[in-house]
């Protein structure tokens, strides 16, 4: 740590860095900001910079608001697209957050993630995840209610040289492999608009911060290119919404606990009791992989996103699959899970999704037989016949569900849980007090 320390220090002098911006999450997955002069960084290294977390949604009460922000070298990078003329402007470092006396703030999500990582590795894993991030490119982002505008009318892995899109993901890809993001692949998907970029697998904690750099960059690098970026769930009604589809594999040392060669599908016992972990604990996690009331408008039959706990291999219509690209090569056996959206807290959801799996394997869960039909076609009563537990179809429901889960609670601890069930309360209320055009247009004239 040390090490890293004076790295940092003679890095911003040797390249003439003239603010850090400390980086950190509140409980909702928005990204807070404290610049600082390097003059003050030696400074912030030893002491922290103190901070009012009453300000910070979910993160302290009025009489208990003095909090500590304290950089973690091991994250600094400089931020490319803010260099002119050589010399470069700004770097940035993530923060953990404490309490005046050094102890963890229960409030912070990186704080969550590191202690469930802790579970994991008390168990001898490491966790590595690799997301697949969508998003859309729009021309505008209207705040009226109108419909917004998307930057381009592409398709699924479409090239065309005239839209914005393929410049969009080669600037953007660019900076983020600046700032040592790697990058798996990049493509048009479905959508007019909407893009995907994948991001090399890493372990869980550093992916989660890898993703708040990402959304970042991606809204920063549209702007230059003339066009604006949304992570919103679901902006069109006619058109799928943006997923993150998340890769989980867990490691004991160099070897893929997940993997077995001599099984039907190349799955260990741990991976499929890891499986079963989360098949069985799916609805509990849903309002943390799906947090606003627009991600459910993404939740529905035949939108190529899961809506029932079930899982296969090449079966893209459950909510778990297990992919076979590379059959015998031990190191990408993984799973695939496929509901979170690309606004959810990365951390909170890597810490109930890790939390599910552990409970899994340790209470040897038994893995359910595959899904090897279209889920989406199926009748709900047929999806009850063949033991599909249903999830969540409203914010409401879901909280509902994460009320009541022992498992949630205890993997977010005390503060966050309560936190995030009466904040999502609020804005469930808050929705269902509205109306909308459509019920305008359907009940008007009655």
């Amino acid at each position: 740590m040390d090490r890293q320390k004076q790295f940092v220090l003679r890095t911003l002098e040797e390249r003439d860095i003239r603010f850090v911006r400390l980086w950190f999450t509140d409980v909702l997955g928005y990204l807070k900001s404290v610049a600082v002069a390097p003059a003050e960084l030696e400074g912030a290294f030893a002491e922290g910079i103190g901070f009012d977390g009453s300000a910070i949604e979910g993160f302290a009460r009025v009489f208990e608001s003095d909090m500590v922000a304290r950089p973690d070298p091991s994250t600094f990078q400089v931020l490319p697209w803010e260099a002119d003329g050589g010399r470069v402007y700004s770097a940035r470092m993530f923060c953990d957050i404490t309490m005046p006396d050094g102890s963890p703030s229960w409030a912070d999500p990186r704080h969550v993630l590191r202690r469930q990582m802790g579970e994991a590795a008390a168990m001898g894993f490491t966790c590595y995840v690799h997301p697949e991030i969508e998003f859309f490119l729009l021309n505008n982002l209207p705040t009226d209610g109108s419909a917004p505008e998307p930057a381009d009318q592409g398709g699924f892995f479409d090239q065309a040289s005239h839209d914005t899109a393929p410049h969009f993901r080669r600037r953007a890809i660019e900076t983020l492999e600046a700032m040592g993001i790697s990058v798996e692949f990049s493509h048009h998907e479905g959508a007019p608009g909407q893009q995907e970029i994948d991001l090399r697998y890493a372990d869980a904690l550093t992916m989660a911060d890898n993703i708040m750099s990402f959304r970042y960059v991606v809204k920063e690098v549209a702007l230059t290119q003339g066009v604006r970026a949304t992570f919103m769930p679901k902006p069109f009604a006619d058109q799928p919404g943006s997923a993150m589809h998340t890769h989980f594999s867990l490691f004991d040392g160099e070897t893929n606990a997940f993997h077995d060669p001599e099984d039907e599908y190349q799955m260990s016992a741990t991976g499929k009791a890891f499986l079963a972990g989360v098949l069985q604990h799916a609805p509990e996690l849903t309002a943390i992989s799906c947090q606003w009331v627009n991600s459910y408008k993404r939740l529905v039959v035949g939108d190529e996103a899961p809506t029932t706990a079930s899982w296969g291999t090449a079966n893209r219509s459950a909510l778990v699959r297990v992919p076979n690209y590379s059959p015998g090569k031990s190191s990408s056996q993984r799973l695939e899970f496929r509901l979170p959206d690309s606004s959810c807290n990365p951390y909170l959801l890597y810490t109930v999704v890790i939390a599910a799996g552990l409970k899994g394997i340790r209470e040897g869960y038994e893995l359910p037989p595959p899904a090897e039909d279209n889920v989406w076609s199926l009748s709900d009563v047929e999806r009850r016949a063949m033991g599909y537990q249903k999830l969540p179809t409203s914010l409401e429901s879901a909280l509902s569900v994460m009320e009541g889960s022992e498992l949630v609670a205890e993997a977010l601890g005390e503060h966050v849980y309560d936190f995030f069930l009466r904040n999502k309360r609020n804005e469930w209320e808050a929705y269902r007090r509205q109306v909308t055009p459509f019920e305008l247009q359907r009940y008007l004239s009655l």
